[in-house]
């Protein structure tokens, strides 16, 4: 066997004499080095089981024993504790909220998610649309999620109502144009069928003019006068 190996690590390894000695010298230590970790983790792993067996075996017990009292006893302490936390929330003092209608872009900054320039939006689209009779219309902002709208009506109190109205039939193309539901486009078709075909009667006659929606119509009819 060893003089098998000695002719595999000359003529296919290049070994000298000397060298193949010393190899096969040297090869048992190489074998106990390899296998001492093996044996090792062998050893520990068999030992981990046995600890792992021994704990199952004292939870066992613990539960047979009493595990019942020490859990109502952690539940009684729990709740205690919620019932302590739950008593500190109500103390702390809360911000008393103000009127949407009376916040400015500055005060507005303190709604998590709204910075100065959504601010600013909502300012713009607030004052100029003449009031809001729907909380949801605050989604016409550009950048408004639903999520920030409701964070700013926990801080802010709505209250519904439009203040000014545009009188369809006086207004002209830069006055309606002004109202953040109607762009140029539909201000001057507006005027211009208002001159051809005389005042508007109802909201519902700007169906008459074929590119205006009924959705459209019912979103800007509570903002005109007649």
């Amino acid at each position: 066997m060893i003089r098998k190996l000695k002719f595999f690590l000359k003529n296919y390894l290049g070994f000298s004499n000397r060298e193949s000695r010393g190899f096969i010298l040297l090869l048992p230590a190489l074998l106990v080095l390899y296998a001492v970790p093996v044996v090792y983790e062998s050893i520990i792993a068999k030992r981990n089981q046995i600890d792992y067996e021994i704990y199952l075996n004292k939870m066992d017990s613990l539960e047979n024993a009493g595990w019942n009292r020490l859990e109502t006893q952690y539940y009684l302490s729990s709740s205690q504790d919620t019932s302590k936390t739950n008593s500190r929330r109500r103390n702390q003092p809360q911000l008393n909220k103000i009127s949407f209608d009376e916040a400015d872009s500055i005060v507005l900054q303190i709604v998590p998610g709204i910075g100065s320039a959504t601010a600013g939006r909502i300012i713009k689209f607030r004052d100029a649309i003449g009031g809001m009779h729907s909380s949801e219309q605050l989604l016409d902002v550009y950048g408004m999620s639903p999520e920030v709208m409701e964070r700013v009506f926990e801080y802010f109190e709505f209250t519904p109502g439009i203040k000014a109205k545009i009188n369809i039939n006086t207004a002209d193309i830069q006055t309606l144009a002004a109202h953040p539901y109607i762009n140029y486009g539909s201000a001057k078709v507006i005027v211009a069928y208002r001159d051809q075909h005389g005042p508007y009667s109802v909201a519902d006659d700007l169906l008459k003019v074929r590119i205006f929606s009924q959705e459209w119509i019912d979103r800007i009819k509570p903002y005109l006068t007649y």
